[in-house]
């Protein structure tokens, strides 16, 4: 029965349990182990394989630029970075809350590598997630305007429950630039989704960058390491 049996779980795609067939059948055979408990071995063993196939998609559609993990973080060459709060960031709470997080720091100081590990333990805990560098984004967000697909680009970055935008630093921004942004960070906002940002510039000079006077940028900062939600 056996080769049946392997055909039929081939057309099912279930790779799981092609993996352990036969190892489980003889060593129920051996044993005479009970029908349920056999079958409970071959779903598990679906069931891991499949989250670990959905896992790998995540890293992968999160375009992670470094194997990075916050296991892997140095924090003893960084002394200026809090260690207790990242490995509280890590736990997650900002995202099922929808908060941002706002990273400054000079380069060097692991801004990036921070933002990195914490995407990663967002796909490993089961979110969707990307990694985008500033300019390159903000690029793509231009480019969307001459063939009107901004839209449609806006809700794409709108299906992932966090993203991190990378470097957002000394940039030539056009105005529909700088539009196109505020449009992804108040879409983002007004469903609940989190984003990181990385920045070597201070808050003050946010204004300059995104050419806005103080009375035109509204921030609440949610904690001591929260991005500013900006309308």
């Amino acid at each position: 029965m056996r080769e049946p049996l392997k055909a039929l779980i081939a057309q099912m795609r279930w790779s799981g349990i092609a993996r352990v067939l036969d190892e489980e059948l003889d060593l129920a055979e051996r044993q005479g182990t009970p029908v349920p408990e056999v079958l409970l071995r071959l779903l598990s063993a679906e069931d891991a394989a499949r989250r670990e196939k959905s896992l790998a998609y995540r890293l992968a559609q999160a375009h992670l630029p470094w194997p990075w993990t916050l296991q892997s973080f140095p924090f003893a060459r960084q002394p200026s970075v809090n260690k207790a709060q990242v490995l509280t960031l890590a736990g997650l709470e900002f995202l099922r809350r929808g908060e941002n997080l706002l990273l400054i720091g000079p380069p060097g100081t692991g801004k990036s590598g921070i933002a990195v590990g914490l995407l990663r333990e967002a796909c490993l805990n089961g979110y969707r997630a990307r990694f985008y560098n500033a300019q390159a984004l903000l690029d793509e967000l231009y480019a969307s305007l001459a063939d009107r697909s901004t839209v449609g680009l806006l809700n794409q970055l709108c299906r992932m429950p966090l993203i991190a935008i990378d470097e957002l630093g000394y940039l030539n921004l056009k105005p529909e630039q700088v539009n196109a942004f505020f449009r992804l960070m108040d879409q983002r906002y007004s469903l609940g989704l989190s984003t990181i940002l990385t920045t070597n510039l201070d808050l003050p000079d946010w204004y300059e960058l995104f050419q806005k006077k103080p009375s035109s940028m509204r921030c609440s900062i949610a904690f001591s390491t929260a991005a500013p939600f900006c309308a």
